[in-house]
Formats: structure tokens, sequence, C-alpha cells
């Protein structure tokens, strides 16, 4: 996850100028408008990290902060995670680094890296979108919140 070997077998006095650098730290922008990532986020708050995890909601003011050139609405719509040398992770790629940070699953993050785990990562990330699709209302055009359905487990009752 740290970033792909170099094209090139460098010899060794510049093999490590050609390695990509360490991630050391991790933020996690997860919409906090849905139930699913909201859970997601808790759950990877109770799991031991290899890799420290800021997690922090997509389109805040923390977040805007920290990534004034990220694009915001883009990063609400898709789990988005930048390291701490601003790599961008998006897609089936931010939830793979979600499960390589913490110990338990980083061996699983790496399966599914391979052509034999990839299709299961893109599968995870369509079977999420689908279930945000259904699980959160629409919103109005220019509305900063969605208000959620009468009844909905995380709405108004």
């Amino acid at each position: 996850m740290t970033g792909s070997a170099p094209a090139a077998s460098p010899g060794p006095a510049s093999y490590a100028a050609a390695r990509p650098a360490p991630v050391h730290r991790l933020t996690v922008l997860y919409d906090a408008h849905c139930p699913l990532c909201v859970h997601l986020r808790h759950w990877l708050q109770r799991q031991r990290q290899l890799v420290p995890l800021d997690l922090v909601p997509a389109g805040s003011a923390e977040a805007r902060r920290r990534f004034p050139e990220l694009d915001h609405a883009a990063t609400a719509a898709e789990i988005t995670v930048v390291g701490d040398l601003g790599q961008v992770y998006r897609e089936a790629s931010a939830w793979i680094v979600c499960l390589w940070a913490p110990a338990k699953y980083r061996s699983r993050a790496h399966w599914l890296t391979t052509p034999a785990g990839r299709p299961f990562a893109r599968g995870t990330v369509l079977a999420a979108a689908r279930y945000r699709s259904l699980a959160l209302p629409p919103c109005a055009p220019g509305a900063r919140e969605c208000a959620a359905p009468a009844g909905a487990p995380w709405g108004p009752r």
C-alpha cells in the first residue's frame, strides 16, 4: 500500500531513493450522514492499527482545512483516504487501504490488491454504493444536509 515498485531495477545505491516513502498516518474522509459509513468509522476505531487513522467527516471544516486542494463534493460521494505525504486513495483503493491499516486485516488487504482479490474489492465498493443509494434520501438541489425519511432508524421519529 505504500506505492508501486520502481519500473526498472535500480542498482543498490539508488534503490532507497527510488522506493516510495512509507505511509505513517492516514486520514479517512467519510460521509457522516451515512449509517454504513458511521458504522465502519466506529469499527475502524476499535481495531488495533499499525498505521494510525484520523477519521474526519467529508466536507467538514476540518477536512477543508486539512486538504484545501481536494474536491470536497467528490469526497462526500465516495470514501477518500489521504496519506501523510499527500497520497490520495479513492473507490476500491480507499477501502483496501482502510483494511491495510489495522493489524488484523493487513494480509487480507494485500490479497485484495491481487488479480484474484481485486474483483472482491470492487464488488464491496459496488455493494456499499448500492446500500447508500437505498439508505440515504435524495437531497434537494443546493441543500447542505439531507433529511432522513420518517421512520428511518437514524432519522426523526
